[in-house]
């Protein structure tokens, strides 16, 4: 029997504290959710505002101060808009002018009896006798909770954010307070610009796509005569930022509501075949050719990281997950210690730095356009 490996004390000393260190701070996550997850956002509105003002003051001759306010009214006010549109079309689905308020009942009970047909079954039951037996009260008082979860996230979301803001002004005092050698001061600098630079490339990548892929489902909702088609395209769009989940959401979603609209079968099948279509194309064609190395992150890791995030931070953790990944990966490669997580985390074994600090041999990447760092 081959004897098994033996390692230096002090490897698996440190080794198991960071395995404990690991613990303890996911549970620490877990503990102080409520107080983390608005933070999480505003760092997340922080650094679209930085990106958005650079892309500005390369695109135009407006002054950095003027910049900086204009990035801050566009990102506030898409902010507050997101909130706005998801309410009011929620809302505008059980308004009596949409039909979908007396319409849900009879429809539920033609498809569950054209079902148990395709099945055989003789006697279906109704839908009042399937929703009779759910916990109806239950449900809306998790929505209203939910809800009021949004509306108080979003406060807080925006202290901190103005509290962030105000403390930019320190920060490079702080960098020189920290790092008082100009090498070594560079050096963070550098793994700023990096943790940096991917974030806002997974989100350039990510809002080009989307944006791609709501035009198609806007266009095919419209020649289906889907009602509401502007809410589900902007519904489309929010989820596409979420792995995963958000293209099954995109995808199924809309036809499932064709279903109840529609009296006839045929254009569900439309919507959910040519959603997957396009889900499909862009997931497997456009976006790996734009993203290129920006979200080098193994599938796997992609996976992990949307369960833990969102089991830790809810519905804002799944937004947050690969996101939290990129800069994971970004900072862990940057230290010798932790290289090897990052290459772990890494889709090709090849993280941002190697091992001399290096850049490894340049590839093709589609980050949004940046100023020079400062």
């Amino acid at each position: 029997m081959k004897p098994p490996i033996s390692l230096p004390t002090s490897t698996v000393g440190r080794n198991a504290v960071v395995a404990i260190a690991v613990v303890a701070v996911g549970g620490a996550m877990y503990w102080l959710a409520d107080i983390l997850t608005p933070l999480a956002m505003a760092i997340f509105l922080l650094i679209m505002i930085d990106g958005v003002k650079r892309f500005i003051e390369d695109r135009t001759p407006v002054p950095s101060h003027l910049a900086g306010a204009a990035a801050l009214i566009v990102v506030i006010l898409g902010f507050f808009a997101a909130i706005a549109i998801i309410a009011n079309g929620a809302l505008n689905f059980f308004d009596e002018a949409s039909g979908v308020t007396t319409r849900i009942g009879p429809r539920l009970d033609q498809i569950i009896h054209d079902v148990s047909q395709l099945f055989g079954v003789d006697t279906a039951p109704t839908a009042s006798e399937l929703i009779g037996q759910l916990d109806i009260r239950g449900y809306l008082a998790v929505f209203a909770r939910q809800a009021q979860g949004v509306v108080t996230g979003s406060i807080f979301v925006l202290i901190y954010l103005a509290f962030l803001l105000a403390s930019q002004s320190g920060f490079r005092r702080k960098l020189v307070g920290m790092f008082p050698d100009r090498t070594a001061r560079s050096e963070a600098m550098e793994v700023f610009q990096r943790v940096r630079g991917g974030v806002e490339g997974y989100l350039w990548v990510q809002t080009v796509t989307g944006a791609m892929i709501c035009a198609a489902a806007w266009a095919l909702m419209r020649v289906v005569g889907l009602q509401n088609a502007e809410f589900w395209t902007f519904v489309i769009f929010i989820v596409c930022f979420i792995p995963v989940i958000g293209g099954a959401v995109a995808g199924l979603v809309p036809p499932l509501f064709a279903l109840v609209q529609f009296e006839t079968y045929w254009q569900a099948a439309v919507l959910l075949g040519g959603l997957q279509a396009i889900l499909f194309i862009s997931g497997n064609v456009i976006q790996p050719r734009m993203q290129g190395d920006n979200q080098n992150i193994d599938p796997v890791v992609v996976l992990l990281a949307l369960a833990f995030w969102g089991k830790v931070w809810g519905v804002v953790g799944m937004f947050l997950s690969t996101p939290l990944a990129v800069m994971a990966m970004a900072i862990l490669a940057e230290f010798k210690g932790s290289r090897w997580m990052a290459i772990l985390l890494s889709g090709d074994g090849e993280p941002y730095a190697d091992e001399n600090g290096d850049k490894p041999p340049a590839r093709r990447r589609v980050n949004p356009p940046q100023a020079k760092a400062d």
